[in-house]
């Protein structure tokens, strides 16, 4: 008789579980996104606390600690004009989230907006829309985004800038396609007999509802955007020696890769972990967001 009692009490439980809470369980159900969520913040961390954490200097030269092997002087050994590398890859991942946060929602604020209206509105604003859109698609990201930032000039604003440029393509499309899908659903419908005008319904009933598509979106986006920012580093084109970047810390050790690979193994590892925790995290949003997941 208990039990017979405690299932229509878990049933009620259940029903009256938030989406956030039923999300949050989900996630923590993936040891996957769990750990990469505990890397994302141990590097948000050390990026925030690094002036305060009492790390050697990023940018002071030691001309006695040229290329020095890994000690319990420098931990990750020390560069080519004697830099400690364990303090410019703490100081870099600075950079590096920066640029992947602000051109995330560079292309969030730019792409949603015009992605509800090419959706919602359809005709030729959907047609104009879209075709620039696929126009931007065509050419590859990382081109197009080492050519706008080119063009714009050499800093890391500018590259977050061009980085989410060409960022914003993918969620105007995702964004339109979205929207295609929930314009129809009843509660729309519903909102439109009543009166509601378009930019309302658009804002109130259907951003709403695509919010977990988009957030994992920009889940995924971050780690290309930290790729991006890295590969333009790399080329000269992103944050400017001498402040650390690990883009710009594998160009330094591209020449001695041989005599001091630890240069580029840190770095590397840097962009290597944080890009597989960023995915990690996306793919278990994914899960935990999808209303028909078990």
């Amino acid at each position: 008789m208990a039990v017979s009692q405690g299932i229509p009490a878990a049933i009620a439980a259940a029903d009256i579980e938030s989406p956030a809470r039923r999300a949050w369980r989900r996630l923590k159900a993936r040891r996957g996104a769990m750990a990469a969520l505990a890397v994302l913040v141990m590097i948000a961390a050390l990026a925030v606390l690094a002036p305060h954490l009492g790390l050697h200097d990023p940018v002071q030269q030691s001309w006695r600690a040229v290329r020095q092997a890994p000690s319990a002087v420098h931990w990750f050994g020390s560069d080519e004009v004697g830099r400690d590398v364990f303090a410019r890859v703490v100081f870099g991942a600075r950079a590096s989230l920066a640029a992947g946060v602000v051109s995330v929602a560079i292309a969030i604020l730019a792409g949603v907006p015009l992605g509800l209206a090419a959706g919602y509105l359809g005709g030729w604003t959907d047609a104009l829309i879209s075709r620039f859109t696929d126009a931007m698609l065509a050419c590859p990201f990382l081109i197009l985004a080492i050519a706008l930032a080119a063009f714009l000039g050499p800093s890391l604003e500018n590259a977050m800038i061009a980085i989410g440029i060409t960022a914003t393509p993918v969620f105007v499309r995702l964004t339109r396609g979205q929207v295609l899908a929930v314009r129809s659903e009843d509660f729309v419908e519903a909102a439109r007999a009543v009166g509601n005008p378009p930019w309302r319904i658009a804002i109130r009933h259907i951003l709403p509802n695509i919010l977990p598509q988009l957030l994992v979106q920009a889940t995924l986006t971050i780690a290309t955007a930290i790729i991006a920012e890295a590969s333009l580093s790399f080329l000269g084109l992103g944050q400017q020696p001498p402040t650390p970047s690990w883009g710009s810390m594998l160009n330094a050790a591209q020449r001695f890769l041989t005599q001091a690979p630890w240069m580029a193994i840190f770095p590397g590892l840097a962009i290597f972990l944080t890009v597989l925790s960023f995915n990690l995290l996306g793919d278990g949003l994914r899960d935990a967001l999808d209303p028909k997941a078990r």
